[in-house]
């Protein structure tokens, strides 16, 4: 098949969740199928500057085509348009203002998918809330399939969504709380979907001494990810601080990843920006749990990818995802309150027998259902079925 996957930024070098679940996904399929990326020409999602240059590329397997960003987002307009659209009352025009404003503002992708869409057997979306998928999945909806990125949040609750989730010809899903919600939101019926999560390949083992000239030391728990209010990291710093100085443990905090939150300082909590492969892997070897403070996900990579590396997880039971995601895998503890967290990392670290077997039944789960075999299994099978359903309607 002719494959066209639609992203709102692409690339190595661009570090997000859905934008890498993209292009692993793009580069696998494209061993089996003519796969093109269309995208913009951005690098950040904050300002959707134009730094990557426009035009087709070849990166790996994949052909790739960039648009530029016709309008970089204006925060304060923005932020005056997010108070209008999340108002108890506000109009459809509000929510469709929304999204333009989150961008990013590419009208050289759709239309480019409204003059060659029909030159793909099927376009993949990623990320529902920005434009190339919520703009562009409506031109081609004849051959879409949606992968939403769906998190428990206000957007959600936009009614525009109603009418939009019921014109993908297929979904794939990255948890089961995911699938459940978009099909509430679009009215208890949706085309034919799947449940994929994202493929890991096993992990390397990585030594302690990688972690020798950062100042790193047993005992140590760890946080992945983007450093961010909105991935709860100062919540997290908050109770940290308030476990140490009711309990005084020997325990470091260690937060690696880009930083975009100033957060409280104490001796015992390491930010350390972003960092390495071979050091994020032995940050994930070494440490004694990772905690997971996100109010907000559709996949929690950070945990799956913990979990490969044998490590128990600590995380925030008012994320759905997160908390079904722990139970299925019975891979560690979940903490709604300073007291639950302060008692489920005390009970971590003092049990390491016990909290080893929660890494090893997490690293059993990540071998059942997460192996890229299994998951490209699920992916061929969903597209071949969206593929044939559209051919014989």
């Amino acid at each position: 098949m002719k494959i066209a996957c639609v992203v709102q930024r692409y690339g190595a070098t661009v570090t997000g969740g859905s934008e890498a679940h993209c292009r692993h996904l793009a580069e696998r399929l494209a061993a089996h199928h003519e796969v093109h990326v269309l995208t913009s020409c951005a690098e950040d999602y904050v300002y959707w500057r134009n730094t990557l240059p426009e035009g087709w590329s070849t990166e790996g397997p994949v052909r790739v085509r960039r648009f530029r960003v016709a309008r970089q987002r204006h925060l304060h307009r923005f932020a005056e348009a997010s108070e209008r659209a999340f108002a108890r009352r506000h109009t459809i025009e509000d929510e469709r203002a929304w999204f333009e404003a989150n961008g990013p503002d590419t009208p050289g992708l759709i239309a480019h998918l409204a003059a060659h869409g029909h030159e793909y057997d099927l376009i993949l979306f990623w990320a529902f809330r920005y434009v190339p998928s919520i703009i562009g999945l409506p031109v081609v909806a004849d051959r879409s399939v949606l992968v939403p990125t769906a998190e428990e949040d206000e957007v959600l609750d936009f009614a525009i969504l109603a009418d939009y989730f019921q014109q993908p010809r297929g979904y794939i899903f990255l948890t089961d709380e995911e699938r459940t919600l978009v099909t509430t939101r679009a009215g208890g019926s949706i085309g034919p979907s799947t449940v994929i999560g994202t493929g890991l390949d096993p992990a390397p083992a990585a030594p302690i001494a990688v972690l020798a000239p950062l100042g790193l030391v047993d005992p140590f728990v760890v946080y992945v990810g983007r450093v961010d209010r909105n991935k709860g990291c100062d919540r997290l710093v908050d109770h940290f601080i308030r476990y140490q100085q009711a309990e005084s443990r020997d325990v470091t905090l260690v937060l690696a990843g880009p930083v975009h939150a100033a957060l409280a300082s104490h001796p015992r909590v390491r930010v350390l920006g972003f960092v390495t492969d071979d050091v994020r892997d032995a940050l994930l070897t070494h440490a004694r749990a990772l905690v997971m403070p996100s109010p907000y996900e559709s996949l929690c990579i950070a945990l799956l990818e913990a979990w490969n590396h044998g490590l128990p997880a600590l995380v925030n039971a008012r994320c759905a995802v997160l908390k079904g995601q722990v139970e299925r895998a019975g891979g560690g503890l979940y903490y709604g309150t300073y007291r639950e967290f302060a008692a489920g990392l005390s009970w971590l670290l003092d049990h390491p027998e016990a909290s080893r077997r929660f890494g090893h039944q997490g690293l059993a789960y990540v071998e059942r259902e997460y192996r890229w075999p299994t998951v490209m299994a699920r992916v061929e099978a969903l597209l071949a079925a969206v593929h044939t359903q559209r051919s014989s309607s």
